[in-house]
């Protein structure tokens, strides 16, 4: 599922009109990597959010600008598998 949503979020880049070129799984959202400002950030989460069923709060943001594509992805594929793990 991870690679689907590292799919989805240069996908998302794309239509955001960023330059995707060079976007890989170790590229960070920040400023060190794809430089997301932080609406930019807010409405890649929102993409994710309606996309993959799941949510992050306000409190967060500073923390996924310094994650990575792949570290990005992990994260929302684990709070995926959270809500739909069995007896939940």
């Amino acid at each position: 599922m991870s690679s689907e949503i590292s799919t989805f979020v240069v996908e998302s880049l794309k239509e955001m009109n960023y330059d995707v070129e060079g976007i890989t799984e170790t590229t960070t959202l920040g400023p060190a990597g794809a430089d997301l400002e932080s609406l930019a950030l807010a409405e890649l989460t929102v993409r994710v959010e309606d996309r993959f069923g799941v949510t992050f709060s306000e409190d967060e943001a500073e923390e996924l600008a310094g994650m990575t594509v792949g570290e990005f992805a992990a994260a929302v594929a684990a709070r995926a598998n959270l809500l739909t793990a069995p007896g939940e």
